[in-house]
């Protein structure tokens, strides 16, 4: 299978990163700058694309992000600490974010040949974010084979919908992810905050997954309290 992975920089994807070239055959990342506060992360997709010697296709698409309003990701809005699964990280919802990525994605990978669009949502996901829940993966997958039809085949590869971001960190250590190598933290500063839900759930999976976190965090005990440890 060769596949086109849509990569953050963030722990999930370039895990999945990982996988796709030890498993697949990579025809490259891409990666997108909707205007995000935490665009630093870009540098970690660029670099996990080095490092697996495929192409990193950056698409600006901050135009699209800036009509995109009333997220803490894009507007002046405080980025809430705590856990994912608290109603307080809904404001973190960039709408249609990802409808809008894998529709660039997959237009791209009809054009390079590529059999797959892979994409690291997973089950924490579900709570809070729509577009990353296995209903909308597979109605997406549906509605782009008829986009698509008579011209490419291209089936939407998302081996960790259905799992915990706890199992991908597994994955990775298996894998010999180096984890300094990727940024979650939606803060965007000069280290992980360890308070935002992505840094929670980060220290979380590793704690889970019974392995060492690597991350240097601002606050590296918060995650205890907001997850009950």
């Amino acid at each position: 299978m060769k596949a086109l992975v849509i990569c953050s920089g963030g722990m999930d994807s370039v895990t999945l990163a990982h996988k796709m070239a030890q498993d697949h055959e990579l025809t490259g990342l891409i990666s997108f700058d909707y205007g995000q506060r935490h665009r630093k992360e870009l540098d970690f997709a660029r670099a996990c694309a080095d490092e697996l010697d495929t192409e990193h296709i950056l698409m600006d698409i901050a135009n699209i992000g800036r009509q995109l309003t009333g997220s803490a990701l894009t507007d002046d809005l405080d980025v809430p600490d705590g856990h994912y699964a608290e109603d307080t990280m809904k404001i973190t919802v960039v709408p249609n974010r990802n409808a809008i990525m894998l529709t660039i994605a997959y237009g791209i990978a009809a054009s390079r040949g590529a059999d797959a669009v892979a994409t690291a949502v997973h089950g924490g996901d579900h709570f809070i974010y729509p577009d990353c829940r296995p209903a909308f993966t597979s109605s997406f997958e549906t509605m782009q084979r008829h986009a698509l039809d008579g011209y490419a085949e291209i089936s939407l590869f998302t081996p960790y919908v259905h799992v915990s971001k706890a199992d991908i960190a597994s994955e990775g250590l298996r894998l010999g992810v180096d984890y300094r190598k990727t940024w979650s933290c939606y803060k965007g500063g000069e280290k992980h905050c360890g308070r935002c839900g992505t840094c929670v759930e980060r220290r979380e999976a590793f704690h889970l997954a019974g392995g060492i976190d690597p991350t240097e965090y601002t606050d590296a005990d918060f995650w205890k309290a907001a997850c009950n440890v």
